[in-house]
């Protein structure tokens, strides 16, 4: 087995502690800015940051998936980790603030299928994922301008 690393980043229009809350909160926030590839986000425990379960489904390429993962913050603020409970898949968000905005980095590492199948994942499955990845980041940037400047009973993150 071959192991693979995607790495899509891009700026959000909106300061990094906001963005970071929005990415953790997979309750409210987060099922507002993902891409069609992902449905049927369904949160098991938790909901906001480290000890979240969840389950989606997830098209690439054709083909769908069911996913189970837990969510992790090493780095409270900066890092928050996406693992599936049922393969070494991973996704890493890193926020670095710049400013009045921030640049936000998606990193997933998995390892490859054996065989054909391997090979046609190796082949097609990095640009197909950078692709998802592009749209998410765009659909974050456009989803945290609207919430710059909300107020709590507004519905932005505050950070459970």
């Amino acid at each position: 087995m071959v192991q693979l690393r995607i790495v899509e980043e891009g700026v959000v229009g909106a300061p990094a502690d906001l963005t970071y809350r929005l990415i953790a909160d997979m309750q409210h926030h987060h099922p507002q800015f993902l891409p069609p590839a992902f449905r049927d986000l369904r949160v098991e425990s938790g909901g906001y940051g480290t000890g979240t379960t969840y389950t989606m489904q997830v098209t690439l390429g054709g083909k769908t998936r069911a996913m189970q993962m837990r969510m992790e913050e090493p780095t409270p603020g900066k890092v928050i980790t996406e693992a599936d409970l049922t393969t070494p898949l991973q996704t890493t968000w890193t926020i670095t603030p710049e400013g009045a905005h921030c640049r936000v980095q998606l990193v997933t590492t998995w390892s490859s299928a054996a065989g054909l199948q391997g090979f046609f994942e190796r082949l097609f499955s990095p640009a197909i994922l950078r692709r998802v990845y592009r749209d998410e980041l765009q659909r974050l940037d456009r989803y945290a301008r609207t919430q710059v400047g909300a107020t709590p009973q507004d519905g932005v993150a505050t950070g459970v």
